[in-house]
């Protein structure tokens, strides 16, 4: 099979990269990404030296590029990773994100169309949903949990999610998606929680925690999820929704301690800053659909998880260093050097 998948040089992108190499030794991949701030082809450096992976730098929005690849390559399965994925930065420019995150799924959808792709899948997120009150950990958000987003960012996913929807009836177009929570593990950009404090835990820099570090979510080791995407961009069942989630409810300051902790640093590093605006206080999936339908379910417990993740982020100090030594500093300073 021959298998694209944009913004194969993020974080989950990349990832589900190496975990198709790896499962299908018969299959070809293209990585296709624009290379914005979170993209690093350094990233994908073992994959390039694999004869069966090639990569293409463009947009997802640009519609020549994208119509003449899939024109080309005649897919087997299109797999939509590439998006603009930081809260923060939503709120600090929402307009980019509703370009990438819904104008790309377009053009993205009309080029599989046109070319009579068999299987496009749209990789989505639980922030779709909303959020969770603290004190009911019976309530988990299901499939048919109403959209209520919180973020520009959630709103561009949720625009996207019914995009493709709407394909699916008007078009007949043969996609999926799937909704997973907070994923965590080797290669994520480092402005997202997890390797933003080990990172500056290594540093012995402050460690910025929004509010009281009340914030709940639910953790999804990275493997796992590319084990769910490739089930039901493969078997799903076309026109379903599928939540994928990981039962790892953390709460971030606890997070932040478990960190400090394993990395024998002492808590006076931890920082209170001003909240996010409008920020969720809790989520959690149930994957009950996934597992009774593709017989998929989470097989990494968080403090097996958070531990490989650590140790990766000590192994691989020259990726990230590279990271956050130059653009991302100044946002960074940005985003926290006020607070």
């Amino acid at each position: 099979m021959k298998i694209l998948v944009t913004g194969a040089a993020g974080f989950i992108g990349a990832n589900f990269v190496y975990y198709e190499l790896a499962k299908y030794p018969d299959d070809e991949i293209v990585g296709f990404d624009a290379l914005t701030y979170a993209g690093n082809l350094e990233t994908l450096d073992a994959a390039l030296k694999c004869p069966r992976f090639r990569f293409v730098k463009a947009d997802i929005t640009d519609r020549a590029a994208v119509e003449a690849l899939f024109e080309k390559e005649k897919f087997d399965i299109a797999v939509n990773f590439a998006a603009e994925s930081h809260v923060d930065r939503s709120i600090e420019d929402p307009g980019v994100f509703l370009r990438t995150n819904i104008l790309g799924a377009q053009t993205l959808m009309d080029a599989a169309r046109k070319a009579g792709t068999p299987r496009y899948h749209q990789v989505s997120t639980d922030e779709v949903y909303g959020d969770l009150p603290i004190g009911r950990p019976d309530l988990l958000f299901t499939e048919a949990t109403p959209i209520h987003t919180s973020s520009p960012y959630s709103a561009s996913k949720a625009s996207a999610d019914l995009l493709v929807q709407a394909y699916i009836r008007t078009f007949g177009l043969p996609a999926t998606i799937s909704r997973c929570s907070n994923n965590y593990g080797p290669y994520q950009f480092p402005e997202k929680l997890i390797p933003l404090m080990i990172a500056n835990c290594l540093a012995d820099k402050p460690l910025p925690v929004y509010g009281e570090g009340l914030n709940v979510r639910d953790w999804l080791y990275v493997d796992d999820h590319c084990k769910a995407i490739d089930l039901v961009a493969r078997t799903g069942k076309v026109g379903e929704v599928y939540n994928i989630g990981g039962h790892n409810e953390m709460k971030n300051i606890d997070i932040v301690k478990l960190i400090l902790d394993y990395l024998g640093k002492p808590e006076s590093l931890i920082t209170y800053v001003t909240d996010r605006k409008g920020h969720d206080m809790r989520y959690a999936i149930d994957p009950a659909k996934i597992t009774a339908e593709l017989g998929w379910a989470p097989e990494t417990m968080f403090a097996d998880g958070i531990k490989l993740t650590i140790d990766w982020y000590l192994a691989n100090k020259t990726w990230w260093e590279r990271i956050v030594s130059g653009e991302y500093q100044r946002y960074y300073e940005k985003m926290y050097g006020g607070r």
